[in-house]
């Protein structure tokens, strides 16, 4: 971190002066109980912001030459400061810049706006420190460097390199600020983080959505163009576009924003995908609790084609992030059609979940092959959200990433500097059983170079591979430590069930929707699982793709103890 100036503060109130302070960037004036105005001249590239997040959310409006130039929230320290976020401020360099803050409260319930923290601590510097300082920040999962992340978004793979985008704010650890925030990986896991891709605008916040490559310049936009379309979440939400010719570096926002338009009050997160079937894109959108879909030759200009969901699966939520596409049924030469629909709340064991069905689709209409009342559901855990797959993905893989938490408890799990990772990444297929027709999910083959040395010690991040050598009873595996904190996972092979009993895994205390017992169908037997184990989840995986299961945990120190009941031999790699 650089050193940072000390600045002589002189705050006016009316006409009257206020005390000088040091080490402040800039000056301050009182307009109010809850308004401020902050004169600051740009010398360095961040304005470190002191955050609470137990206060509730300042307006700061940044103002140049008499225009707003960019608009946030952020929970501004009052009491004390639980962590510091940056505000780029490289676009206004040598100029005077006016941050119009309006607090949330007055004096009786905080005191005097004049005596608030943030003043004390306001710095300027040209770099952000972003050393982890979570003990609980995964060691080969996806997080953001700082700040919340929700959904993944826009994910596609372009010349060996795989994008990530993802629901951001940069400005606190909860939920606020919707931009599109971007990392890279060549491998599919070891990202790269890229900064921020698509900003608020005068349309609203930036809500989830998806980004395909152009192959054949459709749009013309240009051959090879990367093309973006998400929700702007304004007093509507609509759908806009930005296109990328940078291999999705930095986007330029489509001028005839919004595209689509509806009178449904939660329209948002379309996916496209070319349906090479009717040489031309589809579109499926989450409207309420359907799905609407669209087709289009040019990406611009959309046909409203078909609606699906009344009376199929779950609707105890709303529907959200949906994904179509076409996939291979195992060991039948078969295709079918899979619409991923994820729900919030109506999973399994509460809250968030991926539900998704299996049918025909035409370019057109979708169509269910099975009965309205069957709900499947993607996996039996509860931090698996907003699950989509990648366009454009190499040797017409499926790969998809999920978002691993949940809205019952997301914005309190106990991390500060960052809050929420994705899962590691699954490929998809169909597989049947008992007539009817099922979604397989395997760890996806790139997790395997993370493998090291094998090793008889339990540790904080891990592979644990259990391999099944009797069905007459069931296998029991416990994960535990010296403080007794435990998650036993249980696989019954008589009532053809894996579960995962967390209630005791540690600090549960922050949601008491957090402990659960979470319990899966295994569609037949398993001969071995695959467990991956780091710092804050487990996710559980039959090999053959039959079963997945994905839970956080927040142990009070890593688990080190593993027992096995049963008849299974276990194999541990160390992953990094």
């Amino acid at each position: 971190m650089t050193s940072f100036k000390k600045i002589v503060l002189t705050a006016l109130c009316a006409a009257s002066a206020i005390a000088t302070r040091a080490q402040m960037p800039g000056t301050l004036s009182l307009l109010g109980d809850n308004h401020v105005f902050y004169r600051l001249q740009v010398k360095q590239r961040f304005l470190l912001l002191p955050v609470e997040e137990r206060q509730e959310n300042a307006r700061l409006c940044i103002i140049k030459n008499n225009e707003i130039v960019k608009e946030l929230n952020c929970k501004l320290a009052v009491d004390k400061t639980d962590y510091t976020v940056p505000l780029d401020l490289n676009d206004y360099q040598g100029s005077d810049i006016l941050i119009d803050i309006t607090f949330p409260n007055n004096r009786r319930s905080t005191g005097a706006v004049k005596d608030f923290v943030v003043w004390k601590e306001l710095k300027t510097s040209d770099s952000f420190d972003t050393t982890n300082r979570e003990k609980y920040r995964p060691v080969y999962h996806h997080t953001p460097q700082w700040g919340w992340m929700n959904d993944p978004n826009g994910l596609f793979y372009k010349d060996g390199v795989w994008h990530l985008y993802f629901q951001y704010n940069p400005y606190g650890s909860q939920w606020e600020n919707m931009t599109w925030g971007h990392s890279t990986s060549k491998d599919l896991v070891h990202w790269v983080h890229q900064g921020n891709a698509i900003s608020p605008d005068a349309l609203g916040t930036i809500f989830s959505g998806s980004a395909i490559v152009d192959k054949i310049n459709t749009s013309g936009l240009g051959k090879g163009t990367v093309v973006a379309m998400y929700t702007s979440a304004g007093k509507s939400q609509t759908q806009s576009l930005a296109y990328s010719t940078d291999d999705g570096k930095t986007f330029t926002k489509y001028a005839n924003n919004p595209v689509i338009t509806a009178e449904v009050p939660d329209f948002r997160d379309p996916h496209m995908f070319w349906n090479e079937d009717i040489h031309a894109w589809n579109l499926i959108l989450a409207a309420g609790q359907e799905m609407n879909i669209y087709s289009s030759k040019d990406l611009k200009n959309w046909t409203f084609e078909s609606v699906f969901g009344l009376g199929y699966g779950n609707h105890d939520g709303v529907w959200e992030c949906p994904d179509l596409m076409k996939l291979p049924v195992n060991g039948t030469g078969e295709e079918k059609w899979l619409l991923i629909c994820n729900i919030n709340p109506g999973g399994p064991f509460g809250g968030s979940a991926t539900q998704y069905f299996v049918g025909s689709f035409d370019g057109h209409k979708f169509t269910c092959e099975s009965k309205p009342d069957v709900t499947k559901w993607m996996d039996y855990g509860k931090d698996h959200y907003a699950t989509v797959t990648f366009d454009n993905a190499p040797d017409n893989r499926r790969v998809a990433i999920a978002w691993m938490s949940n809205w019952q408890y997301a914005n309190q799990v106990p991390t500060m500097q960052y809050r929420s990772a994705n899962s590691v990444p699954r490929d998809l297929g169909l597989f049947t059983d008992a007539g009817e027709t099922y979604v397989s999910v395997v760890p996806s083959k790139e997790l395997l170079a993370l493998r090291g040395d094998k090793t008889n010690r339990l540790s904080a991040a891990c592979e644990l591979v259990v391999d099944i050598k009797s069905q007459s009873k069931p296998t029991v595996i416990t994960l535990s430590n010296a403080r007794d904190e435990q998650v036993v996972m249980t696989y019954n092979p008589k009532d053809c069930t894996f579960s995962m009993d967390r209630t005791q895994s540690g600090n549960t205390g922050f949601n008491d929707m957090f402990r659960a017992k979470t319990i899966a169908p295994t569609h037949g037997t398993i001969r071995q699982l695959r467990i991956f184990i780091d710092k804050c989840s487990i996710e559980a995986f039959d090999t053959a793709g039959k079963m997945a299961m994905t839970n956080l945990v927040f142990p009070t120190e890593p688990y080190g103890r593993l027992t096995v009941n049963g008849a299974a031999k276990t194999t541990l790699y160390e992953l990094k």
